[in-house]
């Protein structure tokens, strides 16, 4: 996934619906820029490192396509954002707030 993710010109995610969206902050980790849906988890995951599209709309997915394919600046810009994002997903941050909502449970 690394190599694939590593040579992609752009990660695009226009899920309807996401649990969480792991693929994006793989994407982001393997430094490549991250196109994605503006619903459900994926804003609060991706923060500012990615571009947010509806992903009922043809025609905005494939603008933001094509911002990043031909905005090597803003291209950059994702990548850079989205390597300093995914500092913040960690498994041991993981661990540690699954443990918390454990014990909060048992109290």
């Amino acid at each position: 996934m690394q190599v694939l993710y590593g040579l992609a010109r752009a990660f695009v995610y226009p899920s309807l619906w996401e649990a969480f969206g792991i693929p994006v902050i793989e994407a982001m980790a393997c430094g490549c820029p991250v196109v994605t849906s503006g619903l459900s988890s994926l804003p609060e995951i991706a923060g500012n490192a990615a571009l947010f599209v509806d992903p009922h709309s043809v025609e905005e997915i494939a603008n933001g396509v094509a911002a990043v394919w031909s905005d090597d600046a803003r291209r950059a810009d994702l990548v850079r954002k989205g390597l300093e994002r995914v500092r913040e997903f960690t498994w041991e941050r993981a661990a540690r707030a699954t443990i918390a909502v454990y014990e909060a449970a048992l109290v």
